[in-house]
């Protein structure tokens, strides 16, 4: 077996241990392990209940990654998730004690039941990869993969996330209900995160990183990039947004498109690639022009029919 088939073999492995465990999600499960080979990070919108931690809980056990929780709430500090330093008697010295974000996969449970200056502390870590502290910069550790969950805003107790915060985030998922058979199966068989500690890792971290650059690598056409400016510039020149899609949103369209085709098994970016993943890399970067809300995926599926494929 060749070392592309072996790889391939282990992410599909991946996400059929996922599956078992995230029933009826196949394609949300997917695009969570795209977003992590694009080098990106994740954010999880949807009612409580529904499996967005035990999808980020899953996929820590299943890629072999340390693994810790934040949860998000309104009386944290930014102390709390980068760290601080604390007196040591003994040694006479300041001594740095680091937060739950000095981790492979961080899962800010309810992110936006934080105050946005907590939400900040997010910020500088998931863009640079390091946090600064009392002036000292720390490097984070490799992979780094932020899952965020947030509930919808409509309920008590949230604070909206900035602009700026939800463009840190290159894939915005809802996981939705689960069909019948799949909600049937799950009450057939009970809860499904009690069987987390059965789940062996079917990659390693250091498997993680060449995947990572291997993704990075699948080829684009000129063609298919000039279909991601054309749908890039209909946002821009629609009337339905209030702004278009940034330069880093194109990028990031084109990032995601790449690790979705190396998961499919493709050496090359198509066109179904890019549409496949443009809701979840569009819609949270995209504020209605007639509301205070963001694009639905109904928006960019009418985005998608009105541009041809070049």
């Amino acid at each position: 077996m060749s070392p592309s088939s072996t790889k391939a073999a282990s992410l599909s492995d991946v996400i059929a241990a996922a599956n078992g465990i995230i029933l009826g999600k196949d394609t949300q499960v997917r695009l969570a392990l795209a977003c992590l080979l694009a080098r990106g990070h994740l954010l999880i919108e949807d009612l409580p209940g529904v499996g967005k931690t035990t999808l980020a809980q899953t996929l820590a056990r299943l890629l072999g990654l340390q693994f810790s929780r934040i949860q998000f709430t309104s009386d944290m500090l930014p102390a709390d998730v980068i760290g601080l330093s604390i007196f040591d008697r003994e040694r006479s010295e300041f001594r740095f004690l680091p937060g739950a974000i000095f981790s492979q996969v961080l899962l800010a449970d309810e992110i936006n039941r934080a105050t946005p200056k907590t939400q900040s502390a997010l910020l500088e870590a998931m863009e640079e990869r390091q946090v600064t502290v009392e002036g000292e910069t720390r490097p984070l550790p490799e992979p780094f993969f932020v899952i965020a969950t947030q509930n919808p805003s409509t309920q008590i107790g949230t604070f909206p996330l900035p602009e700026s915060q939800l463009d840190r985030f290159l894939l915005r998922l809802e996981l939705g209900y689960p069909d019948r058979a799949a909600e049937r199966a799950l009450l057939e068989g009970g809860g499904r995160r009690d069987r987390l500690p059965t789940l062996a890792a079917s990659l390693t971290p250091d498997q993680i990183t060449p995947l990572q650059q291997e993704a990075s690598e699948i080829h684009v056409s000129p063609a298919l990039l000039d279909y991601v400016q054309t749908l890039v510039e209909a946002t821009r020149a629609s009337s339905q947004f209030i702004h278009g899609l940034s330069p880093r949103a194109a990028l990031a369209l084109i990032s995601v498109a790449r690790a979705w085709a190396f998961i499919g098994g493709r050496r090359m970016v198509m066109p179904e690639d890019v549409q496949a993943v443009l809701p979840c890399v569009a819609c949270h970067r995209l504020q209605l022009a007639n509301s205070t809300g963001h694009a639905r995926p109904e928006d960019i599926a009418n985005l998608i029919r009105s541009v041809p494929v070049i």
